[in-house]
């Protein structure tokens, strides 16, 4: 393992953290907020540090799978610790812990909150707050891998390993050239709710953070009625633009290419709005408020699902007070996630369908053993080794959940709450519901649980492996020992005399 090679991508990732700094602290400036130089402060620290890591650059760019994905989770462990200092500093989060809380919800767009309070903080730290919601959706490797001249045919592996879903495809021949297409779109489409928002009765500064907050599905809000406190319209443009930053990104690749019909019928997008207009008519059906119109409650409903399968977070309703089967399904749906591709967390739609197609398959066995069947999926046969991954993938996500549930168990919270508490964390979610429902938060779990929770909201924005990787002891070994193996290696061939 080379870790040079990580020293110089981490040393990227800090310097590109503090240039984005700069952005809340113009913003404080703009309100006038000596907030704001906080952020500045941290910006120059960041650049310090990184410039000093990039000048260890080693000679070979190319990453090994290892490396590729330890060096996605230390990056968002570095980004974390980095961003949370200014809370910390203008005393808007006092507490480095809450503070570290507050920022890996964001960069991991999960959007749990410890705040009991969202506006009573500054401008520039509401500013970045949504702004980590931002970088975090589509990743800041894939920011990286779009812009910097990074060199070599392994840097797949870093984007692999940052993006959400089962698998990633190249839309164009280079890593370079895919990574600038998913920036492209994720831009025009934070760009264009933008763009419908401003014909809404919402300020302009909220309108940003919004569109954050949307955009990367992390459901950080500015005020602290959530979107509750805009109008109809600006809920319905939410509701909508949440569904479609849960959308494959590859269908829209699709669409640009003209490929209209490959589009409409990928098969895990129809089951993604399957899933979406299912779970509507069962919460409108059972959970119905007589003191709304029907078209308010079947708004509420619209907004509920799509924020909770796109794991985006934001809320209109307390459906704390839902009846069970509405508050089931909504937890249901958070399990099963956005589709694979998106900046939405979860399972994933692709994983569920292709689980249940292989219960399936299995059925059909037992009733005829000489049968010979394939799962296909968005048309293709899916190769038994990807069937291999995805049932590991959901053992592993299972037992971390259980790990996970028992340690916060111990705060003596109630089960629903904690329950819910590890499904908003390890999907990317935000609220769930009990003492961690829409309007309540997560300040009161203890400083273990809270650190059990963070552990969940990375692990399950980089699909659990990367981040047990970097808490394996074999891993660092052999890196050590690789390191180490190429000294010896360079100091022989430095000592070995020159032919005359």
């Amino acid at each position: 393992m080379n870790l040079r090679n990580i020293g110089y991508i981490l040393g990227c990732v800090i310097d590109v953290e503090g240039v984005f700094m700069l952005m809340p602290f113009i913003c404080g400036l703009v309100y006038g907020e000596d907030e704001a130089f906080s952020f500045a402060l941290v910006a120059v620290i960041c650049l310090i540090v990184g410039t000093l890591l990039i000048l260890l650059k080693p000679k070979n760019m190319s990453f090994s799978a290892r490396e590729g994905v330890m060096t996605v989770a230390l990056c968002w462990i570095v980004l974390s610790l980095f961003g949370a200092i200014p809370f910390v500093i203008n005393g808007d989060i006092p507490s480095y812990l809450n503070a570290l809380f507050e920022t890996v919800s964001g960069f991991t767009t999960t959007g749990a909150s410890i705040l009991d309070d969202v506006e009573a903080l500054s401008h520039a730290s509401l500013f970045w707050r949504n702004f980590t919601n931002w970088i975090g959706g589509m990743g800041v490797l894939v920011f990286l891998l779009a812009f910097l001249p990074l060199k070599g045919g392994t840097h797949m592996y870093l984007m692999k390993a940052e993006s959400p879903g089962p698998s990633v495809e190249k839309f164009v021949p280079n890593v370079r050239g895919t990574a600038m297409i998913l920036y492209g779109i994720y831009v025009a489409l934070s760009a264009l709710e933008f763009v419908f928002l401003l014909f809404g009765d919402i300020p302009l500064f909220d309108c940003i953070c919004t569109v954050f907050g949307t955009a990367g599905t992390g459901g950080f809000a500015v005020r602290n009625a959530s979107i509750a406190a805009y109008s109809a319209y600006v809920q319905w443009v939410v509701a909508v633009f949440m569904m479609l930053f849960g959308v494959n990104f590859s269908v829209y690749f699709l669409l640009l290419m003209r490929k209209v019909k490959q589009s409409v019928l990928y098969e895990e997008i129809r089951w993604y709005f399957g899933i979406i207009v299912v779970s509507c008519v069962i919460i409108v059906v059972n959970c119905f408020d007589n003191a709304l119109s029907l078209a308010d409650n079947i708004r509420n409903a619209f907004f509920q699902v799509t924020s909770v399968i796109s794991s985006t977070g934001f809320s209109t309703a307390d459906f704390n007070l839902w009846h069970s089967a509405g508050k089931t399904v909504l937890v249901l749906v958070m399990f099963v996630g956005a589709c694979a591709g998106s900046t939405g967390g979860g399972i994933k739609v692709s994983r569920i369908v292709i689980m249940a197609k292989s219960i399936k398959k299995e059925l059909l066995y037992y009733a005829h053993p000489k049968s010979v069947r394939k799962i296909k999926f968005c048309g293709k046969v899916v190769e038994h080794e990807v069937i291999r991954t995805i049932n590991v993938f959901f053992i592993t996500y299972v037992l971390i959940y259980a790990f996970s549930l028992l340690i916060i168990s111990f705060d003596d919270a109630s089960f629903e709450t904690n329950f819910t508490a590890v499904v908003a964390t390890l999907n990317n979610i935000g609220p769930g519901l009990g003492d961690v429902g829409p309007t309540g938060n997560f300040n009161f779990f203890s400083p273990l649980s809270k650190i059990v929770l963070m552990f969940n909201m990375v692990a399950g924005r980089l699909e659990l492996y990367p981040l047990l990787l970097v808490f394996s002891l074999k891993s660092w070994k052999e890196g050590i020992t690789d390191a180490a193996k190429g000294v010896s290696t360079r100091l022989h061939h430095s000592e070995k005399p020159q032919e005359q």
